[in-house]
């Protein structure tokens, strides 16, 4: 029977190739993500990834080797194919730290792909896209470069068009963001204005009523969901869960709100791709499309949800996001990149990247 012998740990800083200013302050410009690797009696390392932003929401960096100090005793030693098992144990040694518990749960699952010789999204429901379309997330800048970068990543394949709102202060510019995006993309293609929760249901609320002739959507404007109820209902236009939705509490809270059109399922928010399928299987009875993704963060954890988006329904797929393609350094050379506004999981066993460990020079922190 395999074993977990030891875990190392690695804190790398990634820088974005474009820094991204957002609602309330929010920036992502060089954001550490933690990798981990976690190795086996039988020579196998499965691989795990998790990068909080900074300010974004109850989670951070450095909390996860702590949490992964107080989980040795009941992760090392345990058999890690069939994540939910350990899991299981983890959540009942330290409830909570979703966070944390994402790249121990990615890793694991890494593990279990590569003991059976399979990618993982075979093993999350069977591969049900060959590939799937992104979004393209445009930084909260001035209207008009915000409009070019729009043109550009159209002229990628890109069909669906996430605009950051917020950061300077005043919604008249979030209407034009809106506008002249909608312009530059033309009809058809789906734009969305994303808060982060940084704006009150007012400024929302007038900036939703000003481009309601422009096929939009609105994304996570205030930092309640009666709040975010509040603006669907004055403005009538459909809406995007994002940072409120974290667990199933959550997720049938905003679908009774009405405001749960589509949902952003982020794998550290959950808690790595064992919870996380559970909320995917959840949204499928509810109706909503889904955007499959995370926080933040490279290869690994880009390709652990390229997984779960390909073994997902290809219709209740709204997009998925190519994180990796965001960041430098890259942690995989082999790792999925965009190609004309779509990416295809990996096929190799387990995660099916291989990590470049020798890049990531010398582990933090050694459990064993």
């Amino acid at each position: 029977m395999t074993r977990i012998t030891r875990i190392s740990l690695w804190h790398v800083p990634l820088t974005s190739h474009t820094a991204y200013y957002m609602a309330d302050g929010k920036t992502c410009d060089t954001v550490e993500t933690v990798v981990i690797a976690v190795q086996t009696d039988t020579g196998l390392t499965g691989w795990g990834e998790v990068c909080p932003i900074p300010h974004y929401l109850p989670a951070y960096a450095r909390g996860v080797a702590p949490a992964l100090q107080e989980l040795a005793p009941v992760i090392l030693g345990a058999n890690p194919v069939g994540p939910e098992a350990p899991m299981a144990r983890a959540d009942r040694h330290l409830p909570g730290h979703p966070y944390a518990k994402s790249a121990l749960d990615i890793a694991l699952w890494d593990i279990t792909g590569q003991v059976a010789g399979l990618p993982l999204h075979a093993l999350l429901g069977g591969q049900r896209a060959a590939d799937m379309p992104l979004y393209h997330s445009i930084t909260c800048i001035a209207p008009d470069e915000m409009a070019r970068i729009a043109g550009e990543a159209q002229a990628q394949g890109i069909t669906q068009f996430q605009v950051k709102l917020g950061a300077s202060g005043d919604w008249q510019t979030d209407v034009e963001r809106l506008t002249k995006v909608r312009a530059a993309v033309g009809p058809g293609p789906l734009v969305y204005g994303d808060w982060n929760c940084g704006a009150t249901s007012l400024e929302a609320i007038r900036v939703g009523r000003a481009v309601s002739h422009l096929d939009i959507m609105l994304e996570q404007p205030c930092a309640t969901l009666e709040d975010c109820a509040r603006v669907q209902r004055a403005t009538g236009l459909p809406m995007k869960m994002d940072e409120l939705a974290h667990d199933t509490a959550s997720l049938l809270a905003a679908h009774r709100l009405g405001i749960m059109d589509a949902v952003a399922l982020k794998l550290s928010k959950f808690g790595g791709l064992s919870a996380t399928r559970r909320a995917r299987d959840l949204c499928l009875h509810l109706g909503a499309r889904m955007c499959i993704e995370d926080t933040w963060g490279s290869d690994i954890t880009t390709a652990a949800l390229l997984h779960l988006g390909a073994a997902s329904d290809p219709g209740r797929v709204l997009n998925v996001c190519d994180l990796s393609g965001y960041v430098a350094p890259r942690l995989a050379a082999d790792a999925p990149s965009r190609t004309n506004g779509r990416i295809a999981p990996p096929e190799g066993a387990g995660l099916g990247i291989a990590v470049d460990r020798d890049a990531l020079g010398a582990p933090d922190l050694i459990l064993d």
